[in-house]
């Protein structure tokens, strides 16, 4: 019920409103770059990349008007310099949308593009857009993680939080001692698999499907920024042993079973059922439920557990009846724990099959996107998967997940 005044009285009306169904139609991202000067994107805004992504969003869909749009919600963990602003409005700007398309930005950290996902789903769901553009930037390279943030000492003097909950490398061996049975061996094995997915994956043509080629300026002039830089192909179990273990001396978290510090920026295209049927856009999945949850900041990579069971709940399904997994994979023990406490094998093929964060990078709160994008060419290449589900850890103890169906599986 609501209120309306009529007649010179306030009067109680039954607002009617239907629910509608959001689908992702298509995503993309840049190459993910090595943060740092050494790296491809050093001399590139991060504001640019979210609008090269756009733009190639828009040349791939020309049938979408862009003054349809409702709305560009871009996640940024870092919201300052070249990503900080409004940052979904800044880049709808720059990226030459109509004037009338609002934007704005988000912050979950790393699972900062899901959220402007959701945000965007919400909108979609209740009638206030028909479409969206939903993403994330990350320049780690310009903007450290950490870097310019007064953590409150509350935290810590008032033991809120453990104090290793804000070293991210640190809360994954804080999970290898919670589950003693993940060890080294078992992250390394993991990781080693990651780095050959995804070699496979940009071998077969994969990541050429969502990967967009980007022009940027390094020291040494103009290059081709087109394949990530954390791809190695032709690691060992006995190189990624001989690596170092910054985090604790004698520990179990090294830069071979980690994700690397990363630049990158995605977007994805979400529609209402029936703007995609007017306007002539092919849905790829269905949104069937998400959640969001909290955990111990200091065991912040269990996060996806909780979430995988409300999301899974929330949409009346079963761990068994999902055909494919997207993982963020910031650590392999990440992964590795959700594994465990969900039943699910470390080697399964259904599991992260073109890779993750530890291959090809993580760009904090533009990896959810990636996460979306793989999986809905996943579907295409598993068509009886009818649905998939796409999960991050988030720091300061959260985690997230999203319940997808394969449109192609359910016609």
């Amino acid at each position: 019920m609501c209120v309306a005044f009529r007649r010179g009285r306030w009067t109680r009306v039954r607002a009617v409103r239907e629910l509608r169904e959001v689908v992702y139609v298509d995503g993309v991202r840049t190459a993910f770059g090595r943060a740092g000067p050494k790296g491809m994107f050093w001399r590139t805004r991060a504001d640019d990349m979210g609008v090269k992504v756009v733009r190639e969003l828009l040349r791939r869909n020309p049938q979408l008007p862009p003054e349809r749009i409702g709305d560009v919600i871009m996640a940024a963990t870092a919201q300052v310099g070249d990503q900080g602003l409004t940052l979904g409005r800044d880049v709808a700007l720059l990226s030459g949308l109509p004037r009338s398309v609002p934007g704005f930005a988000v912050d979950r950290m790393c699972s900062g593009a899901l959220t402007a996902a959701t945000a965007g789903a919400g909108e979609i769901g209740l009638g206030a857009a028909d479409i969206v553009l939903a993403g994330g930037i990350e320049h780690m390279g310009h903007h450290p993680m950490g870097e310019n943030v007064d953590f409150n000492p509350r935290f810590v003097a008032e033991r809120l939080v453990d104090p290793s909950a804000v070293t991210m490398g640190a809360t994954a061996e804080n999970l290898h001692d919670r589950f003693p049975q993940l060890t080294k061996e078992d992250a390394d094995a993991f990781a080693l698999r990651s780095q050959r997915r995804a070699a496979a994956a940009w071998d077969n043509g994969a990541m050429r499907e969502t990967v967009v080629p980007m022009s940027v300026f390094t020291e040494d002039g103009w290059r081709l920024a087109d394949r990530d830089e954390f791809l190695r192909p032709d690691t060992s179990m006995d190189a990624l042993a001989e690596l170092p273990t910054p985090f604790r001396p004698g520990g179990r978290v090294t830069a071979g079973n980690s994700a690397g510090l990363t630049d990158g920026a995605t977007v994805c295209l979400l529609v209402s059922e029936q703007a995609a049927e007017e306007l002539g856009l092919q849905p790829r999945m269905r949104l069937v439920s998400f959640a969001y949850a909290g955990v111990e900041p200091e065991l912040m990579g269990i996060g996806p557990v909780p979430a995988t069971r409300k999301a899974l709940e929330l949409a009346g399904l079963t761990l068994d009846d999902l055909g494919l997994f997207e993982l963020n994979e910031p650590f392999a023990v990440q992964v590795l724990t959700w594994c465990e406490e969900l039943g699910v094998d470390p080697e399964d093929d259904r599991l992260n099959p073109y890779g993750g964060a530890i291959a090809c990078g993580h760009p904090l709160a533009a990896t959810g996107v990636r996460l979306l994008a793989q999986l809905a060419y996943g579907f295409r290449e598993w068509p009886d998967a009818r649905y998939g589900l796409t999960a991050l850890c988030v720091g300061m103890g959260m985690g997230a997940a999203l319940v997808w169906e394969n449109v192609a599986a359910r016609d």
